[in-house]
């Protein structure tokens, strides 16, 4: 951006340096730290000087994670992570961390082979790249995409309501939330503001309201005698309104005066005021919000053999995080990309539980744009007939989307002969009608990868009297015209307010997708497919 406009917009995140930086990071309390014990994990002391893996009870200790296991550092990944924003942030400190440089958009890019780079936009959307040292234009992408967003609730532009004598926010619903789930939760607030700096310029901050600010309360079984047989169905927009505060007694003219602004307020002065609390400036100085209303408790390992990760928006943040790690750990070290001739990357999308259908979304070019800027700024403007789009038929992608785990309550909703279970491997997805991108060739090239590895892998397909969801693999393969598998990890609960996959699972995508860069070329080879 021109150094000289009157008035810019900064965008700041964590950075590397011991400096303070404006987002608000979550400081765990000592009290409860002290409680469990520490879980050293290698990926994840590169960057920090300690690290803890949380436990739903704080009584019994947590078992020390085997190396080469990246759970812990997951668990810490969605604890920072309370939305795309810190999702997007925390990704970016750790490329940085890991020796990726920054690149912007706007300016002219200079690469060279051997080189890690990344990029965002929105500060909700990622793409992070390390070019093989033997790469050459026309040379393919093998790519692993995923997104930062789940379903959640966020606060309407104007969210300052009241009822009964009790101040309320007015929220929206975001993609397809089990939105039951969110009643009688200790919820709060996180997002970004735009804050007005001293010098006029506009700085973007990352704000997280730790403490339990917000709940949804439930109607009393007594009230609502028939709840239990004909069952709960709120209506959304009356009736998922969370409460924050009772309202001050109406006794002085100061009182009344402040409640009359209360009222024409776009939002709650004391929900503002909470907010330049946090972030340490005059309430006149924040300019816009764009909040989520998020879940308090902490993500955690759970179950009798601590075998489950019990947390919000692991869809999409774990195969976020597990394509995150595997890019970073497969090109770690310089001998890393000695000979490879393709280029590594991962897209980590925003808005894909909406439709895609954005700037920061997988509907935008953004991944085909790098793919050609990286493939003509590496020609030296040197870039033959038809070399992008040679480059994209070479190319691989990875559609990483948390996947359906076959309920033991609810079995008879899987397909007979398709029931992915917890602890088994990845989930490879097919659909006849291109609700997923795998074709038998995509499929069995990524199951050639496994086998390498003895890595295992299971296979979906939905029961034909019943809709089937959809992922951006398919929006990326007739956008760019790149190969696709569609997979995931199988998980229950999804799109809850707590979902819960298996801790083995998560380790075993991390793997795969890691062994996916180190060895696709060498397997692509020995299959042609006009």
């Amino acid at each position: 951006m021109a150094a000289a406009s009157i008035t810019r917009l900064q965008i700041l995140s964590p950075s590397p340096s011991p400096s303070p930086s404006p987002i608000k990071i979550i400081k765990r309390s000592s009290a409860f730290l002290s409680k469990i014990p520490p879980i050293h994990n290698h990926y994840h002391n590169r960057s920090r000087k300690f690290h803890t893996t949380l436990c739903c009870s704080t009584s019994t200790p947590s078992r020390t994670l085997e190396n080469g296991s990246i759970v812990g550092g997951l668990l810490d990944y969605l604890n920072e992570s309370w939305t795309q924003f810190h999702a997007t942030a925390e990704a970016k400190r750790q490329l940085i961390d890991a020796g990726f440089d920054l690149l912007n958009e706007n300016e002219e890019w200079e690469l060279k082979p051997g080189g890690r780079y990344f990029f965002t936009r929105n500060m909700s959307c990622l793409v992070a790249f390390a070019i093989g040292e033997k790469y050459s234009v026309g040379n393919g992408f093998h790519v692993i995409a995923a997104h930062t967003d789940s379903p959640c609730l966020k606060l309407k532009p104007r969210s300052a309501s009241s009822k009964s004598s009790y101040l309320m926010v007015n929220v929206q619903t975001y993609g397809g939330g089990l939105w039951h789930t969110w009643f009688d939760r200790d919820l709060s607030v996180a997002g970004r503001v735009i804050v007005r700096g001293s010098d006029g310029s506009f700085l973007h901050k990352l704000v997280k309201i730790k403490r339990p600010l917000l709940r949804i309360p439930t109607l009393a079984i007594h009230l609502d005698r028939t709840v239990n047989k004909d069952g709960f169905k709120p209506n959304l927009e009356t009736h998922l309104i969370p409460l924050l505060a009772t309202k001050s007694e109406e006794g002085s003219s100061e009182t009344k005066e402040k409640n009359t602004e209360s009222s024409k307020a776009v939002h709650h002065p004391l929900l503002m005021q909470v907010l330049s609390d946090e972030m340490s400036c005059s309430i006149d100085d924040i300019v816009s919000i764009e909040l989520n209303v998020c879940d308090t408790q902490p993500s955690c390992l759970g179950g009798g053999n601590n075998e489950f990760i019990f947390s919000g928006r692991l869809d999409n943040l774990a195969s976020s995080y597990c394509a995150l790690r595997a890019l970073i750990d497969s090109c770690e070290s310089s001998s890393d990309l000695s000979n490879d001739t393709a280029v590594r990357m991962i897209a980590l999308f925003d808005n894909e539980e909406v439709g895609s259908g954005s700037v920061q979304g997988a509907g935008a070019p953004t991944m085909f744009q790098a793919m050609k800027r990286i493939a003509v700024c590496l020609a030296r403007n040197n870039v033959n007939e038809g070399a992008i789009e040679r480059a994209i038929r070479q190319s691989f992608l990875v559609s990483a989307d948390m996947a359906h785990g076959v309920h033991p309550n609810f079995m008879e909703k899987h397909e007979e002969h398709h029931r992915p279970e917890m602890q088994k491997g990845l989930v490879i997805k097919h659909n006849a009608n291109q609700r997923y991108a795998t074709s038998g060739v995509t499929a069995f090239l990524f199951k050639e990868v496994g086998k390498i590895h003895n890595l295992p892998s299971q296979e979906f397909v939905v029961r034909n009297d019943m809709g089937c969801g959809s992922t951006i693999g398919p929006i990326l393969a007739s956008g760019t015209g790149i190969r696709t598998v569609d997979c995931g990890i199988p998980q229950l609960s999804m799109h809850s307010v707590r979902e819960i996959c298996a801790k083995e699972d998560v380790d075993i995508a991390y793997k795969y997708f890691k062994a996916f860069y180190q060895n696709f070329s060498s397997i692509d080879k020995k299959l042609e497919v006009d």
